[in-house]
């Protein structure tokens, strides 16, 4: 392709940009800000839904509602428009068959029919591939259908299906049949390349769904081309994919993989950065020992009834904010909720307890972003939207890379308060890297941040302790971590 495709990705989890780089996010509902970058050919555009924590009516309506805005403007001013893709988990679990539709309503209304659905839910980075049909994760080094494991037992998104149109069938409640489906298989695509991908695509009329096969990138690469000689055709399709099928349409031929040196910490921010954990995953809490064990930390433990206790809470609150402030000038500090159970028979009220809690994690990183920390890392999924979005003020960032190849991005805000500007934000889903991850990634952080320091001595006081180059801490992280086959999204 001469110009690389115009992509608008609705994300229904805020780790999805984790297998490319070099893109925007938007993480408000906004057509304007979306405007702002599809009008440009060639850009991509993720906007961060977090509609996986909705109920489908509410998910549909969020998709219906934006699209259509950002489509009806670019015919007003007659620019072309962006493919959409709707990006979901890669163990299939999502509003799956109601979010594309959503969206190739939304295109109907603007009088463009849809002819197919490309269905391509790969992972390769984490194990998550699809031959025969059939998708699969690995765990624990060993590959499974992922219908036999954990994820498919999810309390919302439950699933029973490991071939892919079965799984479809079963998701549309069996208003799509089976043999309706279409499949794009391995040998297709590396026997018959481009052509005979193509070939298949044009058999796709009236929003056929078409599985992708792929265990490798190479594979999706050349369905990508295939894809862009149909709408060369005029013909239009829908993704719903997992994270790695958007870096070939995307055009992007590789990941960028971040050190030190690749990270800017802009000026007037403290010396160190703060990690605020909302993912309770038993990985999570042994990435926190990895890290205790590299690093002196200040850490503060909100306490979740007096989180609870309305009298309590604004002092309590405000005060764990001020003394992790004071802490940052001489060392990283870490902020969680306590494991205390608080028990309650009405689903209703668990809700509003979890939430209450959650808004208290929120506001503390809100408090201490006044400050300017070196940098904030959010570890769990939905915790990394809110902190993004409501603690720190995002509104757009930029996918500057990954940590791992195709895991854990950092975003460099955009669009973004004052205080926020020039401070890394790392997206650290609660499931995923290594026992030793979440210590690599603050040991890179806290370089990139010692290299500011250095180009700008006044940004020196109160800079803690100096690097010390046998500190397992400040490497780079090793380049074959052990990556963990939970899920790229902490569902929770």
């Amino acid at each position: 392709m001469a110009t690389p495709r115009t992509l608008l990705v609705l994300d229904d989890d805020p780790t999805g940009s984790q297998c490319v780089h070099d893109v925007d996010v938007v993480l408000e509902i906004d057509p304007g800000t979306v405007l702002d970058v599809v009008r440009h050919p060639g850009r991509t555009c993720f906007v961060l839904t977090n509609s996986r924590a909705r109920p489908e009516e509410e998910a549909v309506a969020i998709n219906t509602e934006l699209v259509s805005a950002v489509l009806e403007s670019l015919a007003a001013e007659h620019l072309p428009l962006p493919h959409l893709v709707s990006r979901s988990d890669s163990t299939l679990r999502g509003h799956v068959v109601a979010e594309p539709t959503a969206l190739a309503d939304a295109l109907e209304q603007r009088g463009v029919a849809v002819d197919g659905f490309l269905f391509a839910p790969a992972m390769i980075e984490a194990g998550r591939y699809t031959e025969g049909d059939v998708h699969y994760a690995v765990l624990q080094g060993r590959p499974m259908p992922v219908g036999e494991t954990d994820f498919a037992a999810d309390a919302t998104f439950g699933y029973s299906s490991s071939d892919l149109r079965d799984f479809l069938v079963e998701r549309s409640g069996g208003t799509l049949q089976r043999d309706s489906i279409l499949s794009i298989g391995l040998d297709d695509i590396r026997s018959g390349g481009v052509p005979a991908v193509a070939d298949i695509l044009r058999r796709a009329r009236d929003r056929a769904w078409v599985v992708v096969n792929a265990t490798d990138y190479a594979d999706l690469d050349t369905v990508a081309e295939a894809l862009a000689v149909l709408e060369a055709e005029g013909r239009t399709f829908v993704t719903r994919c997992g994270p790695s099928f958007v870096r070939p349409l995307a055009g992007l031929s590789d990941s960028r993989r971040l050190g030190p040196e690749d990270i800017s910490v802009g000026p007037g921010r403290l010396p160190h950065g703060l990690v605020a954990v909302g993912s309770h995953v038993g990985l999570t809490n042994r990435q926190l020992a990895e890290l205790r064990a590299r690093r002196e930390l200040f850490e503060v433990e909100l306490d979740v009834p007096t989180l609870l206790d309305d009298d309590a809470r604004p002092g309590y609150v405000a005060d764990a904010a001020a003394r992790i402030i004071d802490a940052l000038a001489s060392s990283d500090a870490v902020v969680w909720t306590s494991r205390e159970l608080v028990r309650t028979d009405d689903p209703g009220e668990s809700l509003a307890i979890a939430r209450s809690v959650s808004d208290a994690l929120v506001e503390v990183v809100h408090e201490v972003a006044q400050a300017r920390p070196a940098w904030v890392v959010a570890k769990g999924g939905i915790t990394s939207h809110e902190v993004a979005h409501r603690g720190l003020g995002i509104r757009r960032a930029t996918v500057a890379g990954q940590f791992f190849p195709g895991q854990i991005s950092m975003f460099q805000p955009t669009d973004a308060p004052d205080t926020t500007r020039g401070g890394p934000y790392v997206v650290f889903p609660g499931n995923v890297g290594g026992e030793s991850a979440l210590a690599d990634v603050v040991g890179v952080l806290d370089r990139a941040a010692e290299l500011a320091r250095s180009l700008d001595p006044r940004r020196g006081h109160g800079a803690g302790r100096e690097s010390d180059p046998n500190d397992p801490g400040q490497h780079h992280p090793d380049q074959h971590q052990p990556r963990q086959n939970d899920s790229e999204e902490n569902p929770s």
